[in-house]
């Protein structure tokens, strides 16, 4: 929901690191891997019940996420960076609140719950991302993606900020778990409803099932 408010903000310091980035020859996919490693770390940082750490992981992760693709635009969009970045921003995802359970298991069924909703959200966006790539549909609403963008209540900005209160205070994992879980169903009902108004009225293109 708040993306594309969001992103203007964002987007102007982030394209000065990346065009300082990118007069030094450095790569988005580096950017996304040196992301993918803070946010591991950043994971490790909660298991262990070192929250400031982890907090500071967390929001350095989300950092390079934003900068790998200022940086892709700047120089080369690739399949394979899209791919990487898609990758690596879902198993981040799920792995926050499973290192939350690691660190308390009185909070694995809280847990569990909102993994299950990322679910819920990471299927019905690239479900459609998918089937909106075969028929050519396109949207920079939420800016230059490599994939369509299918936005909802829940995305990323509203993540980010659930993980860090929830770093913040870890003793609000529970209702902030069930509560953030709730509006991702919502967000999925909303992706599903909104997808099926789009693709209803376009020609299906040949497919197989699978």
């Amino acid at each position: 929901m708040l993306d594309a408010y969001v992103r203007p903000i964002l987007d102007p310091p982030l394209d000065r690191a990346a065009k300082a980035l990118a007069r030094r020859a450095v790569s988005a996919n580096a950017v996304t891997g040196a992301g993918a490693v803070l946010g591991i770390a950043g994971c490790v940082a909660v298991a262990l019940g070192a929250y400031e750490a982890a907090l500071a992981l967390i929001l350095a992760n989300r950092i390079a996420d934003g900068l790998d693709g200022a940086l892709a635009r700047r120089t080369e969009v690739t399949d394979l960076g899209g791919f990487l970045d898609t990758v690596a921003d879902f198993l981040f995802y799920s792995a926050v609140p499973f290192a939350f359970a690691l660190a308390a298991p009185e909070r694995a069924l809280a847990a569990a719950f909102l993994i299950f909703s990322f679910v819920g959200t990471g299927v019905s966006f690239l479900a459609f991302a998918a089937i909106a790539a075969r028929r050519a549909m396109t949207t920079e609403r939420y800016g230059v993606k490599s994939i369509y963008y299918l936005g909802g209540l829940a995305e990323g900005t509203e993540t980010i900020l659930v993980f860090a209160a929830m770093a913040v205070r870890p003793d609000w994992f529970v209702p902030l778990a069930y509560g953030f879980g709730a509006l991702c169903w919502v967000t999925t009902a909303l992706r599903v409803w909104r997808g099926a108004i789009l693709l209803r009225d376009r020609a299906a293109a040949p497919h197989s099932a699978g």
